[in-house]
């Protein structure tokens, strides 16, 4: 061997021993105050709407909920609501004078605290803090081993429950689907607490079909809860309610399930989901305005009844397609809907929640990529508390693919590091790693100390997405992204542990028609 060749050995040995320990690096997994992303980075940084715009947005809210009100409260509704001073006209409908929703919101629960069973998973709603996480009534799994759809089960939630706790970049888990095989409404509701709650020890959102069902599954919450002031001193499960149906309209049957709840104890989502063109009115702002109007109705009904309850303002407007009347997540306006939304929440400084990530596409493929991130980082540099149906949603909501949330966690980091931002600080900005390359040193920066510190801290990785050149992508046998998520949803399923005591979960079957396993 030349000298040269001698010389050269040890250097490419050292190269090569280096990048294995980078690799290394990259895998140990970081203290959470390290982490480049995590839940609760706050946002802000997006605004669509200009101080007039939120002010008239706020003045005609107001306007509509004193001149148009809602109608179809129900009776216990109305004596919450005229106790407080709204006003019942001969036609039905409810008005709210200005002073009363201004009185509301100077008593309305902010900072507020959505527990996990487990404190690392509890969400802190405060200022521009973003977290992500499922929601939906899909009824339908995307299949995509047969590139088809099939009707939700109660396995399948639970399967996305199981996924979603071993995922980073979700947060939380609302229910996302409807459990089809479960033909009972009472056990469909227990079976959607159940498979939740013992999947996952993060928050979690739920619905009730019917308000007789609240006492049976409150009951159970408690028995999961290790009883009646453990549950109420750390409620882990949130009420998804659609107390108003769009346009200014109560839900009779979600309010009387809301009253009962929140003397349960229980935090509340409060949801108006119109859709612009449709139930909401087309312009982007006069959407914005009713959604706001509907919310802050619901606010004067929670503090008018518990003051102070823990109450999410759901402002959760949805996009038409104008052209055939189909709903349309995805799309631009629809990410323009939230930011807005996201911005109104700020204005009142409450927590606040609304849906990005909703696919209009029938399976993961770029249509959906690209609503995904456009949505998601959107409603992420808007500062939005609560992202619902970030993941997973396909067909404007009517199926829910396991794949795609796997995939989602992946889109979810890259759209936390656009909420992080750029650090700049006396050490970011200092030449001195300039000097040291281009001053007589290497003339790159791979391998120098700075570029090594930051590789873990302000970089972050993607778990599934493909970075390699097309030389190493063809030497790799051209692996698909979507293969490689069917083989991580499936591995994360065969690990993915029971998140209740087995004694418990014994008991629970035992008393309990539990649909899956």
């Amino acid at each position: 061997m030349s000298e040269e060749a001698a010389n050269c050995a040890p250097r490419r040995a050292a190269r090569a021993g280096g990048r294995e320990a980078r690799r290394a690096m990259r895998a140990a997994p970081l203290a959470e105050s390290l982490r480049p992303i995590r839940a609760g980075l706050p946002g802000g940084q997006y605004k669509p709407l200009s101080d007039a715009g939120m002010a008239r947005i706020h003045a005609a809210a107001l306007e509509a909920l004193e001149v148009i009100g809602l109608s179809q409260a129900p009776a216990s509704g109305v004596e919450i609501l005229t106790g407080a001073g709204a006003i019942l006209g001969d036609d039905g409908r409810i008005r709210f004078p200005r002073a009363l929703v201004e009185d509301m919101l100077a008593i309305a629960a902010r900072d507020i605290t959505l527990f996990g069973r487990e404190a690392k998973h509890d969400l802190h709603l405060t200022g521009s803090n973003v977290h992500f996480g499922t929601a939906g009534a899909a009824v339908h799994i995307v299949d995509l081993e047969t590139n088809t759809y099939r009707d939700s089960t109660a396995q399948d939630l639970y399967d996305a429950a199981r996924i979603t706790h071993n995922l980073d970049n979700v947060h939380f888990f609302q229910r996302a689907m409807v459990c089809r095989d479960v033909t009972d409404n009472l056990e469909m509701d227990l079976n959607t607490i159940y498979a939740c709650v013992s999947a996952t020890t993060k928050h979690i959102g739920t619905s009730f079909s019917d308000p007789a069902h609240v006492e049976p599954c409150i009951e159970m919450i408690h028995r999961l809860a290790g009883g009646e002031a453990a549950w109420r001193a750390r409620p882990f499960i949130s009420n998804s309610n659609c107390f108003v149906v769009p346009p200014m309209k109560f839900a009779e049957e979600s309010c009387v399930t809301m009253e009962k709840l929140i003397r349960a104890g229980m935090p509340v989502l409060l949801l108006s989901a119109g859709q612009a063109g449709a139930t909401a009115p087309a312009p982007i702002s006069l959407a914005i305005v009713q959604a706001v109007a509907e919310c802050l109705a619901g606010v004067v009904y929670v503090n008018a009844m518990a003051p102070g309850h823990p109450a999410v303002f759901g402002t959760w407007p949805f996009v038409s397609d104008l052209r055939t009347g189909a709903m349309s997540g995805g799309s631009a306006e629809q990410a323009l809907l939230t930011a807005g939304c996201a911005q109104m929440h700020r204005l009142y400084n409450l927590p606040g929640g609304a849906a990005a990530g909703i696919s209009d596409a029938k399976l993961p493929d770029m249509q959906a990529g690209w609503e995904q991130g456009i949505t998601n980082v959107l409603a992420g540099l808007s500062g939005l508390n609560m992202v619902y149906e970030s993941v997973g949603m396909h067909a404007s909501l009517l199926g829910f693919c396991l794949e795609s949330l796997v995939l989602g966690d992946d889109i979810l980091g890259q759209v936390l590091r656009c909420v992080r931002g750029i650090d700049v600080t006396e050490d970011s900005t200092s030449i001195e790693a300039m000097k040291a390359v281009c001053l007589g040193g290497p003339g790159h920066y791979l391998g120098s100390d700075q570029t090594l510190a930051l590789m873990q801290t302000e970089y972050v990785y993607p778990t599934l997405g493909n970075r390699m050149s097309p030389k190493e992508w063809v030497e790799a046998d051209r692996p698909m992204l979507l293969d490689k998520a069917i083989a991580r949803k499936n591995e994360i399923l065969s690990k993915a542990g029971l998140q209740v005591d087995p004694a418990l979960d014994a008991a629970i079957r035992k008393d309990y028609n539990i649909y899956f396993r």
